[in-house]
């Protein structure tokens, strides 16, 4: 490989980086706190739901 050839390593990923680092202002902003909440809820949901059907 000469030095004039580019692997297409690091340097390729440094946009999809700095796109994903941006904030989008139309994007939709949920708390990690009500996600972890909202799966704990719904987990129980299914307990009772199994119990419910037995």
């Amino acid at each position: 490989m000469s030095s004039g050839q580019n692997s297409g390593g690091l340097m390729s990923s440094a946009g999809l980086v700095r796109y994903f680092d941006a904030e989008d202002r139309n994007a939709i902003r949920i708390d990690p706190k009500t996600v972890v909440a909202f799966g704990l809820l719904f987990g129980v949901f299914v307990m009772v739901l199994n119990v419910v059907a037995l």
